[in-house]
């Protein structure tokens, strides 16, 4: 005789329900939906390095991958050597002195440490200052932390920097946490050293920690080498900064992340993986460090790959007459809708119409709306081709 079936029911968590929607997922079914009619889509709208991870680091993960060493558990905080290579690239870019120990914790890809920073920091009710537009796990973490926002719109007109002068008092008190990224994702646009002091002394003003996403840190244009939060004085002390692999050295599938700066962040990052994980593939550690420590020609050279296409796409843009401002840094081109349209309608049109995927503004929040972003990431033919697609329907003037 069967076993008498019972139902129970199922209740998520309010952590699971309380999570924000995820936009893109919609974005990548409608292009996917498009494709399926056999058209030919330029997907322009993700995120996500077009080139392969460069052929030495391929080798060393292909003979770390034999080593019997790393086919136990690798320590639980990762091994020195990871550690001390991140330590070395940032003394040799930016001369800025990391203790390898206390001052560095290996993640799982960036945005791991993005969202953990929230849990770490946050109790339920808490604070933090988001940047709009933005990456939108920022959201996510908050969100999972129980945490509330303010967010600091970043405006053409102020470089699409945050005017912290316009955070109210009131908020400038309450807030624990605030996210800054630059070169920025999704506007392209670039901080220097006088932003940076300016957030270092609004810091420490408030109490608020700073969380710096430093993923674009290694792509910048007309001959201006990104600034890194950590280069600023006093930045250890009220904040770190989140560096990734991922975009450097074309490696977003590997998904090796650091967190880097303030100690006492590090340690509680640290604490909460400690849970999680039990750190990376130690063959995936060894290549990682040989990223690092190994020949750099291969980030001048993506580096100047992204620039070249910049302007051919910037080239193309003219000739149709999409007028916009070139980004100073990072792989995406944040770019206006034509008078009259919003962004999701004008990026539907795009895909239905022109076979061309690009990412509406709206999706990185309310501050978003008016623009779309492009990204740099298929060769300079097909974005050329992108953009002539789109001059053909005649929306610009």
């Amino acid at each position: 005789m069967d076993a008498q079936k019972t139902n129970i029911s199922i209740e998520p968590a309010e952590r699971m329900t309380g999570l924000p929607t995820q936009f893109f997922a919609k974005l990548v079914g409608k292009a996917n939906a498009q494709a399926a009619k056999g058209r030919d889509v330029i997907n322009l709208g993700q995120g996500n390095p077009d080139t392969p991870t460069p052929p030495h680091i391929v080798q060393a993960m292909q003979e770390a991958s034999a080593n019997p060493l790393y086919h136990r558990y690798p320590p639980f905080r990762g091994f020195p050597f990871l550690k001390e290579a991140v330590a070395k690239r940032y003394l040799d870019d930016y001369g800025v002195k990391l203790d390898p120990e206390t001052e560095v914790a290996i993640l799982f890809g960036g945005k791991t440490g993005l969202i953990e920073i929230s849990q770490c920091l946050l109790n339920p009710g808490d604070l933090c200052l988001v940047p709009d537009p933005g990456y939108p796990d920022y959201w996510s973490g908050v969100a999972l932390a129980g945490g509330r926002m303010t967010y600091m719109p970043l405006l053409e007109s102020n470089g699409f920097l945050p005017d912290y002068s316009s955070v109210s008092p009131e908020d400038a008190k309450a807030a624990k946490l605030m996210f800054i990224n630059y070169p920025n994702n999704p506007t392209g646009a670039v901080a220097d050293a006088s932003f940076y002091a300016d957030t270092v002394a609004f810091a420490e003003k408030n109490n608020i920690v700073v969380a710096s996403d430093f993923a674009y840190g290694a792509i910048g244009f007309d001959g201006r080498k990104p600034f890194s939060f950590l280069q600023t004085p006093g930045a250890k002390e009220v904040g770190v900064e989140f560096y990734t692999l991922s975009k450097t050295y074309n490696m977003a599938g590997w998904r090796v992340g650091f967190a880097l700066g303030n100690a006492k962040i590090i340690s509680l990052i640290n604490l909460i993986q400690d849970h999680y994980y039990c750190s990376l593939f130690g063959g995936i550690q060894e290549a990682a460090a040989t990223a690092l420590i190994g020949p750099q020609q291969c980030v001048a050279e993506l580096n100047d790959k992204y620039e070249s296409r910049r302007e051919a796409v910037y080239g193309a843009l003219s000739e149709i007459g999409w007028k916009a401002a070139r980004p100073g840094g990072s792989f995406f081109c944040w770019l206006p809708v034509p008078k009259g349209w919003k962004s999701e309608p004008f990026a539907d049109t795009l895909l239905e119409k022109a076979d061309v995927v690009v990412a509406p503004g709206v999706g990185f929040g309310s501050h978003g709306e008016g623009y779309v972003r492009l990204g740099l990431l298929s060769d300079e033919a097909r974005l050329v081709e992108a953009v002539q697609r789109i001059g053909r329907l005649g929306l610009f003037g």
